[in-house]
């Protein structure tokens, strides 16, 4: 039997598994799945989880299931390509015939003293439960600041708000409007829904440092009860120390077929793979479409296609609490109830095909 080995069941990881499972896998193949936790975990509602106004439930999905599936939980310290082997914390070394990896990313702190080990984050579901633990515990009137103010910190934000309107929020971001990826109609339809929600809005901020209960913008101490980062992400430290050729942003360069330029066995999926969009649950799964295409002609011998169309986005859905959104569906800017019940049925259909 041909091992395929996959690591980590997010949004890629789970379509190559539902691309090839029940039907679509030759006799031949067997596949190990190792993550950390027995399910696959919704990472874009993480932010719903840290707010607590969703349960943990609502936020997994659990594994296929199949006889040539194995799901192995452990913790991945590193990748042995010249030996085809995946090395576990406290446990054997697995063997792969092609690998699959889908790390994922983690925070990236931009060298500010402190900010690692003083904020807490919700780019894991662990630590989106600590980050609730912590905020919900909070007495009223309590300061959160809240770095970063891209869709995970405006969505963290309005949800928090939602869920504590005791608390006082301030959400710091480096530029002149917030969601700054967004085009101008929509930046404006957040900031005016943060202002009149009392939700502080401190633009061109510089996080120079963090402390205990302080946070420092441009030098000036700021007293935080709480400080959340979500000011910018890296690819996952065990692929950060692959000896690989990566772009500016550390992320893993690729051939066309999604595989290492000197090794066609080893592929990545997702955050960790340099692609020209930035990184989302809808490029990962459509990259994991190509790369199920390409292991199938392989598997028969037979040449993968020399090139793929590109990958299409449908858009970005971002919710303000529960009943307001906003998102960018076609080039069109939405805003107010339909694209945040638009974001609610792309997860219900998500849910519904995949648990």
């Amino acid at each position: 039997m041909k091992k395929l080995v996959i690591l980590g069941g997010g949004y890629g990881g789970m379509r190559i598994l539902h691309r090839l499972l029940p039907n679509q896998l030759p006799e031949d193949i067997q596949i190990t799945l190792i993550d950390r936790v027995p399910y696959h975990s919704l990472k874009t509602e993480f932010y719903a989880l840290a707010a607590g106004t969703i349960s943990d439930s609502h936020v997994r999905v659990t594994f296929p299931e199949h006889d040539r599936l194995l799901v192995h939980y452990g913790e991945i310290t590193g990748i042995d390509m010249n030996s085809k082997l995946v090395h576990l914390k406290d446990q054997e070394s697995i063997e792969y015939d092609d690998l699959v990896i889908g790390l994922g990313c983690e925070d990236k702190f931009h060298n500010v003293p402190g900010a690692k080990e003083f904020s807490y984050s919700i780019q894991s579901i662990d630590s989106s439960r600590q980050t609730y633990q912590k905020l919900n515990n909070l007495p009223a009137g309590a300061t959160v600041s809240i770095v970063g103010a891209g869709l995970s910190g405006v969505e963290l934000a309005s949800e928090l708000h939602e869920s504590r309107p005791d608390l006082k929020i301030k959400l710091f971001d480096r530029g002149k409007h917030i969601l700054s990826a967004f085009p101008e109609k929509l930046s404006m339809y957040v900031e005016n829904w943060f202002d009149k929600n009392d939700v502080e809005i401190i633009n061109n901020s510089n996080i120079t440092k963090v402390e205990e209960n302080v946070l420092y913008n441009n030098d000036q101490p700021v007293q935080s009860d709480v400080v959340v980062w979500t000011a910018g992400i890296q690819p996952n430290k065990i692929v950060r120390d692959l000896d690989v050729e990566k772009d500016k942003s550390g992320r893993v360069v690729l051939t066309t077929q999604h595989n290492l330029p000197n090794d066609e066995h080893v592929y990545v999926v997702g955050d960790c793979a340099s692609l020209p969009h930035a990184p989302s649950a809808q490029l990962a799964e459509g990259q994991a479409e190509q790369i199920v295409q390409v292991l199938l002609k392989r598997w028969k011998g037979e040449e993968p296609p020399t090139e793929f169309p590109k990958i299409k986005l449908k858009g970005v859905l971002g919710s303000l609490g529960k009943k307001e959104g906003f998102g960018l569906v076609a080039e069109r800017p939405l805003t107010g109830r339909v694209p945040r019940m638009l974001k609610s049925g792309v997860l219900w259909m998500y849910k519904y095909h995949n648990g």
